[in-house]
């Protein structure tokens, strides 16, 4: 790659931001920093932009990397960071690279659009679920953006090479996110060969990784941590009533937070004293014991704290209008909210809804509760995926012993 001064660099940048319809206000923003820059630079004597210089230039103009240090970033100090950042992106791979996409609709270009309809199509057809199929759009979309941010007109264009440097702009997000990218983008290029867009099938080529289950730990709250937790919800509320028992839901049964969001009036037998619900990620129908502090916090929500609205799902939002929540809400903001009202850390580690998933597995395997039943309750295929759960249990992971051959061995060879 050869290297560009700092005056052509931002040329191009613009050029590109422009293509990405920012706004005119954005770009004045970015002017005025661009400006900065160039002065500082040439202060410097640099014709180049360098990481270095990026960082020595906010330190000098806004002393970020002190407040950085403090932990006490304002919102502005993380704009002030999205200058250099997006600068460095741009240098490295000639294209923005932005975390949170400013426009839902990524794509302008009638072809590449209705390459991302007939993908979905082809979605449905494979019967993949509305999440994944969800997921794998967004993806698509997004590698189709940074085609185009490389010239590419046609999709019969994409080469291997082409896939690989997208792929190394995924550096910085977490093994599972780029291991769930690169999925998606293995299934869009899977889909163009099979409609003959592409010749070559470049999904076969493209590397695979897997986050494997057993080396991740999950995130579990303590008994402590979930008490202080509930405590903080005030059911005397409607609000309040809902949040408790989408919370007991969830760490008390182990339910997926798409799952609970979905329930119906039909999924509680109230006269089995039952939950029955197809789940959303295995479309299997799923019969659960209904416990009793469960089924009298969302009666309690259902007769005092529920809108009065036609539809049968039965956790809607309390702000109007009163409708169900959205696929893509993921509920995390109602934990945060009562994680900061209990003076709970919230940095400590993750704390989302899913982790009072694995915190109810976790507790059913604290009372002995059988791999093979918790694996029925969570809606596991198989119980290796209910067995990373042992990585918190210390005193029942020291109970796992090591195969034979192995123990031997180490005995024999004095270890």
């Amino acid at each position: 790659m050869q290297k560009k001064i700092l005056t052509d660099l931002l040329a191009d940048l613009e050029h590109e931001l422009l293509r990405l319809r920012y706004t005119e206000g954005s770009m004045k923003f970015y002017r005025r920093r661009w400006k900065q820059l160039l002065a500082f630079a040439q202060e410097k004597g640099e014709l180049y932009y360098s990481e270095e210089l990026g960082i020595e230039f906010i330190e000098s103009f806004f002393q970020i990397s002190r407040k950085d240090f403090e932990k006490n970033l304002s919102q502005k100090d993380t704009q002030e960071l999205r200058i250099i950042r997006m600068l460095g992106d741009f240098q490295l791979h000639d294209t923005v690279l932005r975390r949170y996409y400013k426009h839902r609709e990524l794509l302008t270009d009638s072809y590449f659009i209705q390459i991302s309809e007939n993908f979905r199509k082809y979605c449905n057809n494979k019967d993949y679920s509305k999440v994944t199929i969800e997921h794998y759009i967004k993806q698509s979309e997004r590698f189709m953006d940074y085609l185009i941010s490389q010239g590419i007109k046609k999709c019969s264009d994409i080469t291997i090479e082409m896939v690989h440097a997208y792929l190394r702009t995924l550096v910085g997000y977490t093994y599972k996110t780029v291991e769930q990218c690169i999925c998606a983008v293995r299934s869009f290029l899977r889909f163009l060969n099979e409609e003959r867009i592409l010749v070559d099938n470049l999904a076969s080529k493209t590397p695979m990784i897997q986050a494997r289950k057993q080396t991740r730990i999950p995130s579990v709250w303590t008994g402590d941590e979930i008490k202080r937790l509930l405590e903080a919800i005030d059911r005397g509320n409607p609000k309040g009533k809902r949040d408790y028992a989408i919370i007991l839901l969830a760490c008390v049964m182990g339910l997926r937070v798409s799952d609970i969001k979905k329930l119906t009036f039909s999924c509680f037998r109230w006269e089995e004293n039952r939950l029955v619900f197809v789940q959303s990620k295995t479309r299997e129908t799923v019969i659960l014991p209904l416990p009793n502090e469960v089924g009298w916090a969302v009666i309690d929500y259902l007769k005092y704290g529920r809108p009065n609205i036609d539809t049968d799902v039965v956790f809607v939002r309390h702000i109007a209008p009163f409708l169900p929540f959205s696929d893509a809400d993921h509920l995390h903001q109602l934990i945060r909210d009562y994680m900061r009202i209990a003076h709970l850390p919230t940095l400590k580690k993750r704390r989302g809804m899913h982790s009072l998933r694995h915190t109810a597995a976790s507790r059913m395997l604290e009372h002995d509760t059988p791999l093979a039943v918790i694996s029925d309750i969570l809606g596991h295929s198989d119980t290796d995926s209910t067995a990373l759960y042992l990585k918190v249990d210390i005193k029942r992971l020291c109970k796992c012993p090591l195969d034979e051959p192995l123990a031997e061995k180490e005995a024999d060879s004095g270890e």
